[in-house]
């Protein structure tokens, strides 16, 4: 009685279950699988000393992955010939690095068989990714997550921010999650580190209004640069630039002072400078600590999105394909 009332309670408050919140715990995996959090940390650190953009392209999958249907890894699942999954749909189509979550799975699934989920598999590598830089980690991933089943390709469209967004937009997509203003700012400044693809800012760049022009909340400066790494090729979908110039690989407050300086990518950026408690909270991220504070407590919130506990979903014994 009281697990259908704390539902009700769900569908009441939020008009839909994916923002629901299950119980999740420090170390869940303690006993049930002691070496879990260790084998995430070794194999990352492997990983992203090989590759310095791995960091930011495993944030970008556990941002998209919480984002639809919640934190449940199925932004990890592979298209089958029944159904094609959100991994391809377009908004998704420039995720990488999905081979370091199958190769962490692999690993554990030798230590501990069938324990421990995908979902958190993401999670903490996600957090220990970009941490290695400071050898600390910068928040604390609850686990207990497990893994969904369904992964559909028209999901991702309808529940991901989108770099054309404005601040309206955002703030109305954030709240469907049950994340605010602040949640949405400070989790923007996870643009620190990684790449933007040209083909979605070029209309910044060449035809902001429909007219030929240039968008006038952009740095000329900054424009003239991004012009002479995007040029006005419809058709291009594979050039990119950094989203942080000359930090995209660390992980800072870069993205704050770019963005007062009317250098950020998106329109999404430059969107958070148009609403005042927005670009209160941008000038306060300069602060390092301040940032790092926000950010822990944004990501544990982001993490804890429509999560399946108990003995919701399953534990994938590969994080690719639903057990069968």
């Amino acid at each position: 009685m009281k697990i259908k009332f704390i539902l009700l309670a769900c569908v009441v408050v939020f008009g839909f279950l994916g923002v629901c919140q299950g119980t999740l715990h420090k170390h869940f995996y303690k006993h049930s699988c002691p070496r879990a959090e260790s084998i995430v940390q070794r194999i990352v650190s492997q990983r992203v000393l090989a590759n310095p953009r791995v960091p930011a392209r495993l944030l970008r999958i556990h941002f998209h992955d919480c984002f639809v249907r919640g934190c449940d890894g199925s932004i990890l699942l592979n298209s089958t010939a029944n159904n094609t999954a959100e991994k391809d749909a377009l908004i998704n189509l420039n995720l990488a690095s999905f081979d370091v979550i199958d190769e962490i799975k692999a690993a554990i699934e030798k230590a501990c068989p069938g324990i421990v989920s995908c979902a958190d598999i993401l999670a903490l590598a996600a957090r220990d990714a970009v941490s290695l830089q400071y050898k600390r980690s910068l928040w604390v991933v609850l686990t207990g997550r497990r893994d969904g089943r369904v992964s559909l390709v028209a999901e991702p469209p309808i529940n991901l921010p989108t770099p054309g967004m404005n601040f309206t937009q955002l703030k109305q997509n954030f709240a469907t999650k049950g994340l605010g203003v602040k949640d949405l700012t400070v989790l923007s400044g996870g643009h620190t580190i990684g790449i933007g693809h040209c083909f979605l800012f070029r209309g910044r760049l060449y035809n902001f209004t429909g007219r030929g022009d240039q968008d006038p909340s952009l740095d000329p400066t900054y424009a003239a640069f991004l012009k002479t790494q995007c040029p006005n090729n419809n058709n291009d979908f594979n050039s990119s630039v950094e989203m942080d110039p000359r930090s995209s690989t660390n992980f800072d407050t870069h993205y704050y002072s770019n963005l007062l300086h009317k250098k950020g990518l998106f329109t999404s950026d430059a969107a958070l400078l148009t609403n005042n408690h927005a670009k209160r909270t941008v000038k306060q991220m300069l602060k390092t600590r301040r940032f790092f504070k926000a950010f822990a407590k944004s990501m544990k919130k982001m993490g804890r999105i429509g999560v399946l506990t108990g003995t919701a979903g399953e534990i994938r014994k590969q994080c690719w394909v639903v057990n069968s």
